[in-house]
């Protein structure tokens, strides 16, 4: 249980046994359990939504949302920021956007995009909030988001130090597979619209390709964050023009 308690300690707030010692290859070997505690932190928020959903859709999208901060400390969410930052200020030169990564203070850019995400999450969750029942994609959402940050710091190159560099040297595909099979099984029962999740990990793949030719943690924090975001704009979205996903 070792991998695991050092996955949830790296993406979580929430309290676990101390470890006696620690290597720094245990903490990439627990890579394989992201997508584990991403569905611990989505059974948290199906359980605030639930909460809610009696009184008001309102009410349970803010008491989800305080839970998915809160929990995760906003690990994503700085990861975001400075990425919109650095984007935004570089102007395509590479010198530049490694400056502005670096840079600790946050900017115009990157307080925007913490807005925006917060306020497309809180929305997202209000309309699903909405729907009768258990929103079981809320379950799975985070799960997905976390197992495509394993698969991109296996198949992109780092281009900075850091958290992303320390995952980048090993690449775990027997782990990745079991993951992907699991999370494609549990969709296929409980939300089937998020069969569809690889296209979002792909296109972030895509961009961070295209535009950096690699990646950084906090480029790995962004992408979770704007694929969580995409795949809950998914469950609404989708079941709406094919039902066949519902």
């Amino acid at each position: 249980m070792r991998g695991l308690i050092l996955a949830v300690q790296f993406l979580t707030r929430l309290p676990t046994p101390q470890l006696a010692e620690f290597k720094p290859e245990w903490l990439a070997a627990s890579a394989r359990w992201f997508p584990a505690v991403g569905a611990l932190v989505g059974a948290l928020l199906l359980g605030a939504l639930q909460v809610g959903q009696p009184v008001d859709p309102w009410l349970a999208a803010l008491l989800a949302l305080l839970v998915w901060t809160g929990v995760t400390g906003g690990l994503h969410l700085d990861g975001l920021a400075d990425l919109a930052d650095a984007l935004g200020a570089s102007h395509r030169s590479r010198e530049r956007f490694f400056e502005v990564l670096k840079d600790p203070h946050l900017g115009s850019f990157g307080v925007l995009s913490l807005i925006l995400a917060v306020v497309c999450k809180l929305v997202l969750l209000m309309l699903l909030a909405r729907q009768s029942g258990p929103v079981w994609g809320l379950l799975l959402a985070p799960a997905w988001a976390r197992g495509f940050a394993i698969a991109w710091s296996a198949t992109l190159p780092a281009i900075a130090p850091g958290s992303g560099e320390r995952f980048a040297w090993r690449r775990d595909w027997a782990g990745m597979g079991l993951n992907l099979a699991a999370l494609l099984a549990l969709s296929a029962w409980l939300a089937p619209a998020l069969l569809l999740a690889p296209l979002a990990g792909l296109a972030w793949w895509a961009f961070l390709k295209r535009r950096l030719g690699g990646m950084t943690g906090d480029c790995l924090g962004a992408g979770v964050e704007l694929c969580e975001i995409a795949l809950l704009a998914a469950l609404l979205i989708l079941p709406t023009y094919f039902p066949v996903l519902k």
